[in-house]
């Protein structure tokens, strides 16, 4: 990953005059870059303020997402936690329909056989 480098409009002002035709630039015409301009050091502090606010701003976002993600990481454990009791739930459900399925068998088996009794012998199917 490379940084991508935004120059800076220099403002008129900020720059260094051109020597008249014929005449040489003397020392003190000469700009000095270990001696930012003033409207340099104001640019600099501006973009300084600038990437210190984008800073700020980028923290606050980050704690927000930090937070974010912790009540979703709380509610999701509370859902793990709800989805657990359902199951056993469920468990306990389904052995109390397997007990009363169990129990309809025997009454319809036993009714079968009471009514079998009560009609007698079922005829051969070769009379008549």
């Amino acid at each position: 990953m490379s940084a991508e480098i935004i120059p800076f409009r220099i403002p008129p002002s900020a720059r260094p005059s051109r020597a008249t035709p014929g005449r040489a630039l003397s020392g003190s015409a000469t700009p000095n870059p270990a001696m930012p301009t003033v409207a340099g050091e104001d640019r600099l502090q501006r973009a300084l303020a600038a990437l210190d606010a984008a800073l700020t701003g980028q923290r606050a976002a980050v704690a927000e997402w930090r937070q974010s993600l912790e009540q979703l990481g709380t509610t999701m454990k509370g859902l793990g936690t709800s989805l657990g009791r359902y199951r056993d739930s469920l468990t306990h459900l389904e052995g109390q329909v397997g007990s009363l399925n169990h129990q309809a068998v025997e009454m319809e088996r036993l009714a079968d056989h009471a009514l079998a009794a009560e009609q007698g012998p079922a005829p051969s199917a070769g009379q008549g």
